[in-house]
């Protein structure tokens, strides 16, 4: 783990301290992360499910509401960072090898904390969940940055993109399912329960529940962020990568060198170009989270590219946070975006210690209700729940996810997991 402040860097690990100039972050994208992360929380916390509106839930199968757009939108900004972050080391003569340790060390810390916020604060080993948010974005960052510290060509990082996306719908299309058949044959195509990726999902839990005892699903049949669909999701973060390649060429040399102008205008036309492609495809390798299906990608990415646009153009170009009414409109998404996986990891040991705590309640059989149930009823939904009173606990909860990361913020302390 490095503690990034505005002196230096600090590794914290057994080996003696070491220092070094902090990056330069690219306001935008931290912007834009900070919307993500927070948004992220957001959505994940609300206070009663069974109130939820329908964009900030996602959608049950095929379809794409706002809340779907969340996920994809991170690894995107994964794979913008990952360049971004290899050429500022690269600049500071790091070797190559060097880098490849860095990103290894990194993927392993992001899947470890994942392990250890999976079993707090019970630590039932047999209950863990393998897959998940943090263990995806520890593989992707893991291979795209593998794949981007071999070559950072944008028309190479695209080859390879367009090569996981169009493999992966033709295993969803065409691979039989052992069991049920041939997709658009014998079973629906992306079947909930029939398809491919739930089928090897199924496998891989039986088989890490057989020899380490541990390994569950989150839907118990398939698994959201399971093994296979994280091949587009790979893909998802090298479209990132290549958003952050075409941004480094405002500073290139000439003849590479593009204007901000034409910067943002590109950000938009390919953004609009992945929300077309995606809906096209959609018919016929419909839009869906649940699998990460290739149209999904697509669809995802183009949104994100459109966000990044609007973000590039009001920070970097238009210098929003150096007004006075804009620095207050976007201090927070910037303390948020500081510190994106310091802060997901804090709600999540917020609520899972809310959720242990139990208080006396006479409304509930057991006589205890949890500390997260008894504040939102007490506070929120004193009479009754609703849509309002449930998104209004989850906007109170994203604030004091915010209190942590701001203290951060002001020493200007940026921790990297």
């Amino acid at each position: 783990m490095q503690v990034q402040t505005q002196a230096g860097t600090q590794t914290r690990t057994a080996t003696p301290v070491q220092t070094s100039a902090p990056p330069t972050r690219v306001l935008s994208i931290d912007v834009l992360r900070g919307i993500t992360i927070a948004f992220m929380i957001l959505v994940n916390d609300p206070g009663d499910w069974a109130h939820v509106y329908s964009q900030l839930d996602h959608s049950k199968w095929n379809g794409c509401t706002l809340t779907d757009l969340v996920f994809p939108n991170f690894l995107f900004l994964v794979g913008a960072a990952i360049i971004l972050s290899l050429n500022s080391r690269l600049r500071r003569g790091e070797s190559r090898r060097a880098l490849a340790g860095h990103i290894v060390r990194r993927a392993v810390i992001i899947f470890a904390l994942k392990m250890f916020l999976s079993a707090y604060p019970h630590f039932h080993l047999t209950h863990l969940r393998i897959y998940g948010v943090l263990t995806r974005i520890a593989i992707c960052y893991l291979v795209a940055g593998f794949i981007c510290l071999y070559t950072q060509r944008a028309r190479n990082l695209l080859a390879i993109a367009a090569a996981l996306l169009v493999g992966y719908w033709a295993l969803m299309r065409f691979v039989p399912v052992p069991g049920f058949g041939v997709p658009t044959h014998q079973i629906p195509l992306l079947d909930p329960e029939r398809n491919l990726a739930a089928w090897l999902d199924r496998g891989i839990s039986a088989f890490t529940l057989r020899t380490i005892h541990t390994g569950v699903l989150y839907q118990h049949t398939h698994d959201p962020e399971g093994f296979l669909s994280t091949i587009p999701a790979i893909a998802t973060t090298l479209l990132g990568a290549v958003a952050a390649l075409w941004l480094r060429r405002t500073d290139a040399p000439e003849p590479l060198r593009i204007t901000k102008a034409q910067c943002r205008n590109g950000l938009l036309a390919a953004g609009v170009a992945g929300i077309a492609a995606g809906l096209i495809w959609n018919p016929w390798f419909p839009i869906n989270k649940n699998l990460w299906t290739s149209s999904y990608v697509l669809f995802a990415a183009g949104c994100s590219l459109v966000g990044l646009a609007v973000c590039y153009w009001l920070m970097d170009v238009k210098r929003l946070h150096e007004t006075k009414a804009g620095k207050w409109l976007t201090w927070p998404w910037l303390v948020f975006g500081s510190n994106a996986i310091t802060v997901y990891a804090l709600s999540i040991l917020f609520v899972e210690t809310m959720i242990w705590i139990r208080i006396p309640s006479s409304l509930e059989k057991s006589g205890y209700t949890t500390a997260w149930h008894w504040v939102y009823q007490n506070l929120f939904a004193r009479t009754h729940s609703t849509e309002l009173t449930s998104l209004a606990f989850a906007l109170a909860f994203v604030a004091l996810c915010l209190i942590p990361n701001w203290l951060l913020w002001r020493k200007r302390i940026f921790i990297k997991i």
